[in-house]
């Protein structure tokens, strides 16, 4: 008689009920990292951003106890290098002991960043914390008598580069078994970054493990199929750059290897770029009460607890010189707007707002003829572009070698980023001459 399916993968057996194996994956939280962001100059946002990683951790394992999971699989950098201090390394032994109190095993791996840190190796954690070494292991986990036996297979960074796949010294699948693969890896590689034990996803899928559970780059990806491959991403974000929910994965794998994903999420702040159309708005205050609309908005729509927002504002508006002239002031005010929606900060404001364009008499104002004349016959010429270039090679020059992307990885991004500068330039000082005008017709 085949076998009955039960909640969750489990299935019925004349043995009884065989419960599914349930974990959570999780990576690249970065505890201690650094703030990313000279804008976070409040000090109530500078500690919450702080704190976040840790809260994220927290909420990590406090899935793992709503869900009663067997265990815990983080792939990699849990640390942000040397910098790791007692306090934090004590914290992350303090969350790890919640789970053993619950029985719930730890599986970590070892990324680039957790090698460089001298107290990841120094701290002591709880007996069911499984740190694998530099050596590829496969722990085994009984399951009673009739489900099938669990192998967490797992190999850590020794040094902070791994310029070579790790995956040739991992273990065969064992036979019979549920196995689980956990690995700090950049898989192809990202333009502009160093490989990190590169490895392929046709390679990975090829080893007949159940799950793949990958650390590193930390947008969260998800490949199914014979064998389940889940790029974590990372729980916590820490600028703008790293947009958007953030997450733990929770996994279940029945009896019989299917396995169910689901993505839960677990920042605390998240952030976000938000871009108003300010076209039509006339008013000082009309465009604060939009700032506060507009934010409103993106906070009712968001998972996290808290909105760190990147104000972009467009449009075609008589405020758009203004805007730019007083982004200083205007910044402020959206900074109160966010704690009037509550939950909510701004981090900081950029405008591409345009005036409108001029119509009978206001043609032949000279600030609008030399508007036109750059716009048409200078910004976009070749020996425009040919000065952008030389300037920007010699600012480049003097840089490290980590900041010469600064203005784009090749020719053609490097033109379309000098183009975009310009044009920001061009606009701001339109903006003080304009503003410069008015004042001048007010006095």
């Amino acid at each position: 008689m085949r076998p009955l399916a039960g909640p969750g993968g489990a299935r019925e057996t004349g043995e009884g009920i065989i419960a599914a194996f349930r974990f959570v994956h999780a990576a690249d939280l970065h505890l201690d990292s650094p703030l990313r962001s000279l804008a976070l100059r409040d000090p109530d946002l500078a500690a919450l951003i702080g704190s976040a990683t840790r809260q994220a951790l927290a909420r990590i394992v406090d899935l793992c106890l709503d869900e009663q999971v067997d265990a815990l699989l983080l792939a990699g950098d849990l640390y942000d290098g040397d910098q790791t201090s007692m306090k934090t390394a004590r914290f992350l032994a303090d969350q790890l002991g919640r789970l053993a109190a619950a029985g719930i095993r730890v599986f970590i791996v070892r990324g680039n960043h957790d090698a460089a840190s001298r107290i990841s190796r120094e701290l002591v954690l709880p007996d069911s914390v499984k740190v694998f070494t530099g050596r590829a292991e496969a722990v085994v986990i009984e399951r009673g008598r009739g489900a099938r036996p669990v192998a967490v297979h797992g190999l850590s960074f020794a040094k902070p580069q791994a310029p070579d796949s790790l995956l040739p010294r991992y273990r065969a699948p064992l036979p019979d078994t549920i196995n689980l693969g956990l690995m700090h890896t950049s898989l192809g590689g990202s333009p502009g970054h160093d490989p990190y034990a590169p490895c392929r996803l046709a390679d990975l899928q090829a080893t007949g493990f159940d799950y793949w559970a990958l650390g590193h780059i930390h947008q969260r990806s998800v490949a199914e199929g014979r064998t389940t491959v889940v790029m974590a991403g990372m729980p916590q974000g820490r600028d703008v750059n790293e947009a958007g929910a953030k997450s733990a994965t929770l996994v279940t794998i029945g009896d019989d290897g299917a396995v169910t994903v689901e993505e839960r999420v677990t920042c605390q702040a998240q952030f976000e770029r938000v871009t108003l159309d300010l076209s039509g708005i006339e008013d000082w205050g009309d465009l604060a009460a939009a700032l506060e609309r507009g934010l409103g908005q993106a906070r009712d729509g968001l998972a996290a607890p808290h909105l760190v927002a990147r104000l972009r504002l467009g449009g075609t508006t008589p405020l758009a010189w203004r805007i730019r002239r007083d982004l200083d002031l205007l910044t402020e005010e959206a900074r109160r707007r966010a704690g009037l929606v509550g939950g909510c900060w701004v981090e900081a404001v950029e405008t591409t707002c345009r005036p409108p364009a001029s119509g009978g008499e206001d043609e032949t104002d000279p600030l609008c003829e030399l508007r036109r004349l750059i716009d048409d016959e200078i910004a976009g010429s070749d020996g425009f572009a040919a000065e952008l270039a030389r300037l920007a090679d010699e600012l480049r020059g003097p840089l490290p070698a980590e900041c010469r992307d600064l203005f784009g990885g090749d020719a053609v991004a490097a033109r379309a980023r000098l183009a975009e500068l310009a044009a920001e330039g061009i606009d701001e000082v339109f903006a003080h001459l304009a503003g410069d005008g008015a004042s001048g017709e007010e006095g």
